[in-house]
């Protein structure tokens, strides 16, 4: 689906900083922000995989996990009973997500999620699996991909050709 939110080109902006990031550590360059329904950055994370010697470690993960601390933070945003749940935001994120990530969107009950460039190996928001959209679960997402699409394929594309030309 084509974003119709303006700000989600921007916000994507964040997570391919994040993604940039992760490059300091050899990690495969993905980066994610969680946004507030106030549009403030709740959590960003990015691939952490080879720092932290971690599997889960995946950019979503951590942004996720970030997001849901913040909010139990006195002020943080969340308001009584929401605990972990996180309602009414935006995980934005450079790399379509998967399983395991979007398996924990629905946990989350996160409501939204935009992605850069498409996983036709791993997806599972529409490539190979359509998890966020699984009517059998609880709970469904709004999926927006394809937002500054080329510039987050690049990233990875470049990534990967250096890998295999070492």
């Amino acid at each position: 689906m084509t974003s119709p939110e303006p700000r989600h080109a921007e916000w994507m902006g964040l997570a391919l900083t994040e993604a940039r990031a992760a490059l300091d550590t050899a990690d495969v360059p993905i980066g994610a922000v969680v946004i507030g329904p106030d549009g403030t950055v709740l959590g960003t994370g990015r691939n952490e995989r080879e720092a932290l010697g971690d599997p889960t470690a995946h950019a979503e993960m951590v942004a996720i996990r970030a997001a849901a601390a913040r909010l139990q933070e006195p002020g943080g945003g969340g308001s009584a009973g929401d605990g972990w749940r996180l309602a009414d935001c935006t995980l934005v994120v450079t790399l379509e997500p998967c399983a395991m990530c979007a398996g924990a969107v629905v946990l989350a009950r996160i409501p939204r999620v935009v992605f850069g460039a498409w996983d036709e190996k791993a997806g599972a928001a529409g490539s190979v699996f359509d998890v966020l959209r699984e009517r059998r679960l609880n709970h469904w997402v709004e999926v927006y991909g394809g937002v500054r699409e080329q510039e987050c394929a690049a990233l990875l594309r470049d990534f990967f050709a250096g890998h295999r030309g070492a």
